[in-house]
C-alpha cells in the first residue's frame, strides 16, 4: 500500500527541524558563554594578581617614604623624563589632535603557518612578533643608534667580546610576571637547545659562546671570536619568558608542531598566548594593559589574511584595511581615482633597507647533483633572464637590477660591479660548454645524459605580478632550448617544499638591513636540513671571506671582503637576483604621524609613532 506525506508529518518535520535548529544555537550559545567566562576568568586572574602587585608596591613605598627614603613625589612626565627610545612616539603623543583609541588594521598576501617564534620563517610572523616581544635595544630610525629598551646600559669589554647589559627592574611580561636575566639567559638556551627546530637562530647566533647573569638585572653575552655585529646581536634578541617556554624542553615536538605560542612584553599581546590557529584567517593583538613602557595608540592590531590582489584593493576601497601596497600595472589608475585619493595618502620611495627578488637554483635534489650545479649552466640563466625588461614591461620601472645581495646603495657592494645584461648568445655558448645541445633538432636542448633540458619553477601562486614575470620567462628560455614549466603553490606548500629541497627552481625575496650578514643565507654549513642555504650552494673560498669578514671589526677593512665575497656570488650565480622593488603605498588617510626614515616608512615600527585622531576613530572596543 502507498504512503503518502500527509500535513501531520509535515507538521512533525517542522516541529523536528525547529527542535534541532533550536539545539545547535543553543550549543553555540552555551560555547559562547562558556568562552566568555573563560576570558572574564582570565581578566579577573590579571587583575587580582595586578592588585596584589600594587598592594605590594604601596606597602614598599610607604616603608621608604616612613624611613626617609621617599621625601617627595615624582614630577610629572615631560619629554626630559621619556627614554630615548620613546622620545620619537612621545613627540606623537604632543601633536594636535593625537588620541589613543581606534584599531590599525592591515592584511597579509599569504596565509601564515605560524607565528610562534624561532619556528616561523616568514616575514609575516616576524613583524606580529615584532609587537609583542622585545630586545634589550632597538636602533633609532634615523641616526641607526643603539638605544636601550630593555637594558638600561650596557659596556663592552676592552677586548670586544664581552657585551655587560644592566636590565630595568621594573618590566612584566603581558601575563604579569617579571622579566630578569633569568629570561635573556633561558632564551640563548632555549635556541641552542638541538631539540628546538631553530637552526636559522642557531646560526644566527653562532658566534655567541655563553650567555650568563651576573645578578638579577645583569646579564653578560661572551663571544667566541671577535664579530662586527656583536651588539646588534646580542641586543637584538628576542626575550623569550621562561615560564612560559621552559616546560616545552619536556615536549619539543608539541613546541615545534605549535601554530601560536606567543608571549612577550611588548605593547601588544595576543588575547589567548596558546591559542591562535591560522584557521582563524587573522591575528589580532590587544593592547598589553601592563607594558612598562609609554602606551601605544592602537587599542588592536588586527591583520586580515587576504591572498588575491584584486580582492585586497577591494577591501582598502571598502575601508577595511587601513594600507594597500600597490602593484606597478594599477598605481596609475590609483592615483587618478580622485574618490581614492580624497581618502588616501601615498608613499612612493626604495625602503633604505629593501630586499630583493631572485630565483633560486637548486643545486642538488635527493643526494644527486642537479643540472644547475654545473656553474655555467646558472651563468647561463643569468643571461637568458632580461631583468631590465620585467622592470620595464611588468614593474613598469618601480623597480631597480639586483646585482647581488647587498644594497648598491651599501658601503659592501662594489659600484664597479654592474648586473648581467641579457645575452642569448653568450647564454647558449655557455650551454654548449656545458654539454646541452639540441641533438635531435626538437628546438630542446637536451644534456649529456640525453634528457630535455625542462624544469619546474615554483612561485607563489595569488602574486599576479610574479605569475606575469613566470610566463614572460618561460618564452625568454624556449629561444635557448629550455623548457620551463611554471608551478603556482600556495605558501605553506612553498615552505614545505623549501624544508625539504624538493625542487627545481624557486622565486622568492630576502628582506635586508643595514649591513647584510649573507653567513645564514650562503655558507655551505647553511646547506644542512632547516638552514637557509636551501640551494645547497658551496663554496670554500666564499666561506673563508664571510668569516673573515664577519669577525673584522674594523669597517675599512671589512668592506673589501664583502665586495670580494660579492665577486665570487657574481661570478658563480647561486640566485638570478632578479630586482628591488620601490614601494608603492596607499594608507588611509585618518593614520597621522607618517614619516619615511633611514629604515623605511615609520608605520610598522615599534614603538609605535603613528595615530588616528580621536575624532576620526572608527572602531571600537
Amino acid at each position: 500500500m502507498e504512503k503518502r506525506f500527509t500535513f501531520k508529518d509535515f507538521f512533525l518535520f517542522a516541529f523536528l527541524t525547529l527542535l534541532f535548529v533550536t539545539l545547535l544555537l543553543a550549543m553555540y550559545m552555551v560555547d559562547r558563554q562558556w568562552q566568555e567566562m573563560a576570558t572574564m576568568q582570565r581578566v579577573m586572574k590579571e587583575q587580582a594578581e595586578d592588585i596584589r602587585s600594587l598592594r605590594g608596591l604601596v606597602n614598599g613605598l610607604d616603608q621608604r617614604i616612613r624611613s626617609g627614603q621617599v621625601v617627595g613625589a615624582a614630577p610629572a612626565s615631560s619629554e626630559a623624563e621619556v627614554l630615548p627610545a620613546f622620545r620619537r612616539a612621545y613627540a606623537a603623543t604632543q601633536a594636535p589632535g593625537f588620541g589613543r583609541g581606534d584599531w590599525l588594521v592591515n592584511s597579509f598576501g599569504t596565509g601564515l603557518k605560524t607565528i610562534t617564534p624561532l619556528v616561523s620563517s616568514d616575514a609575516y610572523a616576524a613583524e606580529v612578533q615584532s609587537y609583542v616581544q622585545e630586545s634589550l635595544l632597538t636602533r633609532d630610525p634615523e641616526s641607526l643608534e643603539w638605544l636601550g629598551m630593555i637594558a638600561r646600559d650596557w659596556q663592552v669589554s676592552e677586548d670586544g667580546l664581552s657585551f655587560t647589559f644592566e636590565l630595568r627592574d621594573d618590566v612584566k611580561f603581558s601575563d604579569g610576571e617579571p622579566l630578569d636575566a633569568d629570561d635573556v639567559v633561558f632564551t640563548f638556551e632555549f635556541i641552542q637547545n638541538p631539540a628546538i627546530a631553530a637552526p636559522r637562530e642557531r646560526a644566527i647566533y653562532d658566534k655567541i659562546d655563553s650567555v650568563t647573569a651576573t645578578g638579577p638585572y645583569e646579564v653578560v653575552f661572551r663571544f667566541k671570536e671577535p664579530y662586527f655585529n656583536s651588539l646588534a646581536l646580542a641586543g637584538g634578541m628576542a626575550i623569550m619568558p621562561r615560564h612560559f617556554y621552559e616546560p616545552y624542553l619536556e615536549k619539543p615536538e608539541t613546541f615545534n608542531q605549535s601554530k601560536g605560542l606567543l608571549l612577550g612584553s611588548g605593547p601588544y599581546r595576543l588575547a589567548d598566548p596558546k591559542g591562535w590557529t591560522p584557521d582563524q584567517g587573522l591575528v589580532e593583538l590587544q593592547r598589553n594593559p601592563r607594558y612598562w613602557g609609554l602606551q601605544p595608540s592602537f587599542d588592536r592590531l588586527l591583520w586580515k589574511v587576504i591572498q588575491n590582489d584584486a580582492a585586497r584593493l577591494t577591501t582598502f576601497r571598502n575601508g577595511e584595511i587601513d594600507a594597500y601596497g600597490a602593484r606597478p600595472r594599477e598605481y596609475q589608475t590609483l592615483l587618478d581615482d580622485k574618490k581614492l585619493m580624497q581618502r588616501s595618502q601615498r608613499f612612493e620611495y626604495m625602503s633604505p633597507t629593501a630586499g630583493y627578488s631572485y630565483i633560486g637554483w637548486n643545486q642538488s635534489r635527493n643526494g644527486q647533483p642537479t643540472r644547475f650545479a654545473d656553474q655555467r649552466v646558472r651563468q647561463a640563466m643569468t643571461y637568458l633572464t632580461d631583468r631590465q625588461r620585467i622592470i620595464d614591461e611588468i614593474m613598469l620601472g618601480y623597480a631597480e637590477v639586483a646585482v647581488s645581495p647587498f644594497n648598491p646603495r651599501s658601503k659592501q657592494h662594489n659600484p664597479e660591479l654592474g648586473p648581467r645584461q641579457f645575452n642569448l648568445d653568450q647564454a647558449k655558448q655557455l650551454l654548449q660548454e656545458a654539454g646541452f645541445e639540441d641533438r635531435d633538432g626538437n628546438g630542446v636542448l637536451e644534456g649529456p645524459d640525453g634528457k630535455p633540458f625542462e624544469f619546474e619553477l615554483v612561485f607563489f601562486q595569488d602574486n599576479e605580478d610574479t605569475r606575469r614575470m613566470v610566463l614572460f620567462l618561460k618564452d625568454l628560455y624556449a629561444r635557448a632550448g629550455i623548457s620551463l614549466i611554471p608551478k603556482p603553490t600556495e605558501w605553506s606548500v612553498m615552505l614545505d617544499l623549501i624544508n625539504k629541497r624538493d625542487f627545481d627552481a624557486i622565486t622568492l625575496g630576502w628582506t635586508s638591513g643595514v649591513e647584510t650578514d649573507i653567513y645564514q643565507i650562503f655558507h655551505s654549513k647553511q646547506v644542512e636540513a632547516g638552514g637557509d642555504n636551501f640551494v645547497g650552494y658551496e663554496n670554500q673560498r666564499l666561506d673563508q671571506i664571510i668569516e673573515q669578514a664577519r669577525s673584522t671589526v674594523d669597517e675599512t677593512e671589512r668592506m673589501p671582503l664583502w665586495q670580494e665575497a660579492e665577486q665570487i656570488l657574481y661570478e658563480d650565480q647561486p640566485y638570478t637576483f632578479l630586482m628591488r622593488r620601490e614601494s608603492l603605498v596607499f594608507i588611509d588617510d585618518r593614520i597621522r604621524n607618517l614619516e619615511i626614515t633611514n629604515l623605511g616608512l615609520n608605520m610598522g615600527m615599534v614603538p609605535v609613532e603613528i595615530f588616528v585622531p580621536g575624532a576620526l576613530h572608527k572602531y571600537t572596543q
